[in-house]
């Protein structure tokens, strides 16, 4: 089955590494700040600071590109990934304005926040921020501090929002805002996650974001398969299989303000396609329940990143320089670059064969 490929609206593409790091055992978070102190003190971290920052930028690309990605947005400053966003395998586009929250303890990305909204609405580009990370009184006043600022309107693309009150969906619908929804960072976080359900029934576009797995789900076919999961226990009925594949593709791409490039199979627009493998009869059933083994070909801009060995033809006689083959499932897959060799390059750097779970092969395979 053909779709288009998948559109990962939210990830920061330095934090893409294992195990996660949250709360003690029985409690959670109030907002963002104590988990950032908590990462930074752990174990996680400090292991971590064995690769460099561009081993981490293509560990991410990486996590990414396996479960079918092939446009995602690292949610930093432009001074700390200008260099690198331009190598990476997939494309993770530089056409942003953002800040980190907005609170007076956020962490002060970009050159604040109306400078930034007033960037993002010359250029038309999305003004990106994480929102009411959070249940203290600062943190759900998100949507106050855009709206007295004047920088609320549908430029905007607002990350978690799980501390809204039904006056907040209101206004950010009426504006024509985006929301990302990452329901696994949310829930291991703050055991709570956004208003999905008032949200889109008020009509706000949403879309769905991994965040970095230092809190979130190992990929975007994860986090599918959870978000579905999180409306069926949070309201005893399922997600309709469609609007999650909405969520994915066509909402992003809006989100993002590239719906006359990305997002859907339309002439016109980029030949970004993802072909998996036919295990239900519901071609948005089927996306929904998809795992890494079940993809067939990636394609970007009509170049094939990633694929089974058979369509190695799409090439010509032969696999061109720049592409490596990795096994996975059973399965000998063509991938751009060298997955296998980064990922050996990771272990001997941390000392031990450490197990990342969204590269689906093994080192050296």
């Amino acid at each position: 089955m053909v779709y288009p490929a998948l559109i990962n609206v939210h990830d920061h593409l330095r934090g893409n590494y294992l195990p996660r790091v949250g709360p003690k055992t029985g409690s959670f978070y109030l907002n963002w700040l104590p988990w950032d102190n908590d990462l930074k003190s752990s174990p996680t971290y400090s292991e971590r600071s064995n690769l460099s920052v561009e081993n981490l930028y293509f560990l991410s690309a990486y996590k990414n590109l396996f479960s079918g990605v092939t446009t995602v947005n690292d949610h930093f400053p432009h001074e700390l990934n200008r260099e690198l966003l331009p190598r990476l395998p997939i494309r993770a586009f530089q056409e942003y304005c953002l800040a980190h929250e907005c609170s007076s303890f956020d962490l002060k990305w970009g050159d604040g926040i109306e400078i930034e909204h007033k960037r993002a609405l010359e250029r038309d580009w999305p003004f990106i921020t994480h929102l009411e990370e959070g249940f203290d009184s600062e943190s759900q006043d998100g949507v106050g501090v855009l709206d007295r600022l004047g920088a609320l309107d549908s430029h905007c693309l607002l990350i978690h929002c799980i501390g809204f009150s039904d006056a907040d969906i209101k206004r950010v619908a009426e504006v024509g805002a985006s929301v990302s929804w990452c329901p696994a960072s949310n829930l291991f976080m703050f055991n709570a996650t956004c208003k999905i359900r008032k949200l889109l029934k008020a009509g706000v576009n949403i879309s769905i974001g991994t965040d970095s797995t230092h809190t979130g789900s190992v990929n975007l076919m994860a986090e599918m398969r959870l978000a579905r999961e999180t409306y069926r226990n949070l309201y005893g009925e399922e997600l309709d299989a469609k609007l999650l594949t909405d969520m994915v593709t066509v909402n992003p791409a809006k989100a993002f303000r590239m719906a006359d490039r990305l997002g859907s199979l339309e002439e016109g627009k980029l030949a970004d396609l993802l072909v998996l493998k036919a295990r239900k009869d519901d071609a948005y059933e089927n996306l929904a329940s998809a795992a890494m083994e079940d993809i067939e070909l990636l394609v970007m801009e009509g170049r094939p990143l990633y694929g089974e060995e058979r369509f190695t033809g799409l090439f010509g006689d032969m696999l061109p320089l720049g592409y490596t083959i990795v096994k996975v499932g059973g399965r000998r897959m063509f991938v751009i670059g060298d997955p296998s060799g980064l990922y050996a390059e990771i272990r001997k750097k941390v000392g031990f064969g450490k197990k990342l779970d969204y590269l689906p092969f093994e080192a050296g395979a």
